[in-house]
């Protein structure tokens, strides 16, 4: 299944939930899309529950079924509580620490810069988005990129950042200082219900 590259809006209206986690998307039109959202009532059954919720964080973070079932997987092997390292392994992947930082306004926009090569970790180009960083490793603009008016934007949109991270704005580089705490991440997201999603296939 390829990862989905469609409206992100329309997405977060069909499930409720605000995929950017600015919660713009819902900001107008809070219901469902299509001629009868407004007025779609239908209970879901557990599955059904358990399978939104999975989509929820699928398309939050921008993974395809197959990259999110492997990164579940990896997440039991830790130890700790699953479902939070499951959430700390998504929150570490590159692009997703971009986005953090403020270098892209979105997961997409972020996914993109290191697709093209504007991102160093620890002073070496990485260009592969899923690359996962550990606590301690520096996140930079490469030097040759650092006027670009993309990253330039975002970083005038920054109003506060995630205390997992800290940023050295005449460098432009970021420091992955700690994994995130499960209170510093998303409360909309229940991911016992995915836990239970996938023990049931």
């Amino acid at each position: 299944m390829a990862r989905y590259t469609g409206s992100t809006y329309r997405k977060a209206r069909r499930l409720g939930f605000s995929i950017s986690e600015t919660g713009k998307e819902l900001a107008k039109k809070p219901y469902a899309p299509g001629q009868h959202g407004q007025s779609r009532g239908k209970k879901l059954s557990n599955y059904g529950v358990q399978l939104q919720e999975k989509q929820k964080l699928r398309y939050m973070y921008g993974l395809n079924e197959k990259q999110f079932h492997k990164t579940f997987v990896e997440a039991g092997k830790l130890k700790g509580v699953h479902g939070e390292n499951f959430l700390r392994l998504l929150e570490s992947r590159l692009y997703n620490l971009v986005y953090r930082i403020g270098f892209a306004n979105t997961r997409k926009a972020a996914r993109q810069l290191v697709n093209h090569g504007h991102i160093t970790v620890n002073g070496k180009k990485v260009d592969i988005p899923s690359y996962r960083c550990v606590p301690g490793d520096v996140i930079a603009i490469k030097e040759q990129s650092k006027e670009h008016p993309a990253v330039k934007a975002a970083l005038e949109n920054v109003h506060n950042r995630v205390e997992f991270i800290t940023y050295d704005e005449n460098k432009m580089a970021a420091t992955y200082v700690r994994y995130p705490e499960r209170s510093e991440l998303n409360a909309d997201i229940n991911e016992s219900l995915i836990i239970e999603f996938y023990n049931r296939s």
